[in-house]
């Protein structure tokens, strides 16, 4: 089966699921790889790279290598190993960026909040790094600071994982250089244009990441994804020799 998929496809997917086993055998691993927010006293600076291959679980890495497999092929042959090699990692980096603007405004309109109730949001800084075992009072009283300090403790300790920013580059690049392309989606019973599918889906994270009914899910980092893709594949669009 891996012998029929082109090498730079083939080896990004038998990179995941290696990673996969091991953080699952090496649970520590975890959060050293994973991706938190850039002011987040548990970022390292190649959790940037790394959090592309790390995944919340077996049908998180399942769906995404399954749609890598379905749309990195042609594009790979189309682009060329180089190429898609850049959208790749570029995508997956767009995600990223994206992601953590949001974040960088939701989290400093939560630290307007705290100041403007007297407290001190470096207090929650302190407490959210991984490891600390100090004291984990706060010293919020009210139900809005307590409310409040939770919300950005989560912040500081949840990290983005996935290589789903980077696929949705693929998928964005895919949508723009065979825009007429049709695909089967579950539950929907004729093949559908992917020209037409993927605004549907950019639309529907959007809608998911202003409404906040995120459900686990990095719905910006889909976003920044597809915004590259698109953008690359554009810009080679002019001068690609396409394959068919």
């Amino acid at each position: 089966m891996f012998n029929n998929i082109p090498p730079i496809t083939r080896n990004i997917i038998i990179i995941n699921i290696v990673v996969f086993i091991i953080s699952y055998i090496f649970p520590q691993l975890y959060n050293t790889l994973s991706a938190y927010y850039p002011f987040s006293p548990n970022f390292r600076s190649w959790q940037i790279i790394t959090h592309m291959f790390m995944h919340g679980g077996l049908m998180h890495i399942l769906f995404n290598m399954l749609t890598l497999w379905s749309f990195g092929p042609i594009l790979e042959q189309s682009l060329g190993e180089r190429k898609y090699l850049i959208l790749y990692f570029v995508s997956g980096l767009g995600a990223f960026f994206l992601f953590n603007l949001w974040n960088f405004i939701e989290i400093q309109q939560i630290t307007s909040s705290l100041e403007s109730l007297g407290l001190n949001a470096a207090e929650i800084y302190k407490k959210a790094a991984i490891g600390y075992t100090g004291d984990m009072n706060i010293s919020a009283t009210t139900e809005e600071g307590k409310e409040l300090s939770q919300s950005l403790y989560n912040a500081l300790r949840t990290p983005m994982v996935g290589a789903s920013g980077a696929i949705f580059g693929v998928i964005a690049a895919f949508a723009t250089l065979y825009p007429d392309s049709k695909i089967g989606i579950m539950f929907i019973p004729v093949p559908v244009k992917v020209k037409y599918l993927l605004p549907i889906l950019l639309v529907i994270s959007i809608y998911l990441g202003v409404s906040g009914n995120v459900g686990g899910i990095a719905h910006f980092a889909h976003v920044g994804g597809a915004i590259v893709g698109f953008l690359l594949a554009l810009i080679w669009k002019k001068h690609l020799y396409r394959f068919r």
